[in-house]
């Protein structure tokens, strides 16, 4: 088991940083949801994008 750990451990490292990145961002967009922002940054909740033309 050690020699496994030792072999990988530069891809489990690697794979944990990207793992915990992801989790971060879709934490932070659900975040950003739950507070009311949209995507398109009008302001409006539950914003589809027919409130504005571009």
């Amino acid at each position: 088991m050690l020699n496994f750990l030792q072999l990988n451990g530069g891809t489990i490292l690697l794979t944990a940083v990207l793992v915990l990145a992801v989790v971060s961002i879709i934490r932070y967009l659900v975040r950003q949801k739950r507070q009311g922002c949209s995507s398109c940054g009008c302001g409006c909740e539950g914003c589809s994008g027919h409130c504005h033309t571009k």
